[in-house]
């Protein structure tokens, strides 16, 4: 049944016009944009993309139209204010410095987006009403965009590249237990004790805190610079939050421990994921030609395996050699010296096309959620060195499944390496783990794509579907977290006591001067 409503779903909201907006210039980010972006087309939908990273060479027809912007330079502030050299040596960046550094990206990457001329002309179009029927934004530190649905007077929905995080909860009227719930940057699993339950607190309980004396305050000052003198009245960044109709999580089971969702909150994890397609000729033959196996090696888009230090290069090197294994290494410098016969490296490589073939047995990984979900998808154990962000979780998550091992890059051995290597080659337990936890992620009653273009024309049907809306969001903070009610309660229990000990005070005082009296 929930097939045929999938399939007559996309009808429904056939033609629709979207304006869709993402601004933030993290390339791996819109693996699931572009991704959500080619299926509404192909639906039908009448598509304007506001995109940093071009997809013209796609050809993708008539009812795709491309606003194409540059790409606010973010990475160079960040490494100046974690003070490091490179992306990858942000792993000795501690949490509330990474809450920080992010805190201050949104602000300067909204401010930068506000300041394109492709932009202003959208901000300042005659007619705008009736235009678009959905803006559709990315979930992440760019919330300033949401204007857009002010100025249009369209719903929104919004995607979220991580699986879901700590701020969300105030934002869609839910709450959100700490007690279980590990914050996203933390390496904690969903069974913390007493230690890291208080660390989770203190760091989730300090981004609530960043985000409203701080955050929000910053995106306020930014909508103002740019729509003063456009608006009668500029909305506040938490007025255009409640405007939010849905949001589509990255994230789906085993990968994200069980947690509390409203109903808008829709987990699609995995939607980026293709049908695998035939490899470039040197890939599939050195693949195709292994007796025991491969090992792929990929720390991803943004960080460089070329940047891991000479000792580290050396000693994977000597360990890939002693392997009967072949290696497919991403590595940004192909002419990397003194490589062994089982190893082939290039610049770039079809991951997810990778992963899906039979002989590919381990994945070393950084822990970012797109390659992560690939090699569930695919059932290959991986071997993760996180960096920053929600690779630690993702991995953690990973290491308590019984499906992944970790290693820091900073300070293994050759030893360690040889040792989780065969270990995961070796153990059959991470094969038949991994093999439950892609069967899990792929058991689903739509697919992930299909359940995000249902909810898509779902809200652009019911015209930013209300009713799907907590009334937390409407909540000031203190009833959102029944501090009035506790209020309550502690001057029930605590007035009547004090009321006593005021009267008992009281009577020892008559007491104390009537004997006084006596005595005179």
């Amino acid at each position: 049944m929930l097939s045929i409503v999938a399939l007559l779903k996309p009808e429904m909201g056939d033609g629709a016009r979207i304006l869709a907006a993402f601004v933030f210039p993290a390339s791996s980010h819109f693996m699931m944009t572009n991704a959500i972006i080619r299926e509404l087309v192909k639906r039908g939908h009448e598509v304007t993309f506001i995109t940093p990273f071009s997809l013209s060479k796609e050809n993708l027809g008539p009812n795709y139209k491309e606003i194409l912007i540059a790409q606010a330079n973010i990475w160079d502030p960040m490494k100046e204010m974690a003070n490091v050299n490179s992306v990858l040596e942000m792993s000795d960046v501690n949490q509330l410095t990474f809450l920080r550094m992010v805190n201050v990206l949104g602000p300067l990457s909204t401010d930068f987006a506000f300041e394109q001329p492709e932009i202003q002309a959208l901000v300042n179009a005659q007619d705008k009403v009736g235009k678009y029927d959905l803006l559709l934004v990315e979930q992440f530190y760019n919330e300033g965009i949401l204007i857009l649905s002010h100025l249009y007077k369209i719903p929104v929905v919004t995607v979220m590249t991580y699986g879901g995080t700590n701020y969300l909860s105030q934002l869609f009227g839910i709450v959100t237990p700490w007690s279980y719930v590990p914050h996203l940057y933390m390496p904690f699993s969903d069974r913390m004790p007493l230690w890291e339950r208080t660390v989770n607190v203190f760091i989730s309980g300090t981004e609530d805190l960043l985000r409203r004396y701080s955050y929000y305050p910053e995106q306020d000052a930014i909508l103002k610079k740019h729509f003063a003198n456009k608006l009668d009245r500029v909305p506040t960044i938490r007025e255009l939050e409640s405007n939010i109709s849905a949001v589509l999580l990255n994230g789906y089971m085993p990968l994200t421990s069980p947690r509390p969702l409203a109903y808008n909150m829709i987990p699609v994890g995995g939607l980026h994921i293709q049908k695998p397609k035939t490899l470039p000729e040197n890939l599939q033959k050195f693949l195709d030609g292994t007796t025991h196996g491969a090992i792929y090696f990929s720390l991803g888009s943004q960080v460089r395996s070329s940047e891991l230090p000479p000792e580290k290069l050396k000693i994977f090197l000597e360990v890939f050699g002693t392997l009967k294994q072949r290696v497919l290494w991403k590595f940004e410098d192909e002419s990397l010296p003194n490589l062994p016969a089982n190893v082939m490296v290039q610049k770039w490589m079809p991951q997810a096309d990778i992963l899906a073939h039979p002989n590919v047995k381990v994945f070393i990984a950084h822990g970012g959620n797109f390659g992560f979900q690939e090699a569930v998808h695919y059932g290959v154990p991986v071997l993760g060195m996180p960096v920053y962000a929600d690779q630690y979780s993702n991995l953690n998550q990973g290491k308590k499944a019984g499906i992944a091992l970790l290693m820091d890059y900073r300070k293994f051995t050759a030893d360690e390496l040889r040792e989780n290597l065969l270990e995961l080659l070796e153990n059959p337990k991470f094969w038949n783990n991994m093999k439950k936890a892609s069967k899990i992620f792929r058991d689903r009653p739509l697919s992930a794509m299909d359940t995000a273009m249902y909810w898509i024309d779902y809200v652009i049907e019911h015209r930013g579907a209300p009713h799907l809306v907590s009334v937390g969001v409407e909540l000031p903070w203190y009833q959102f977290y029944l501090l009035d009610v506790i209020g309550l309660g502690v001057a029930i229990v605590f007035l009547p006591i004090l009321c006593i000990l005021l009267i008992c005070r009281k009577c020892s005082r008559k007491n104390t001067q009537n004997k006084k009296v006596k005595k005179n």
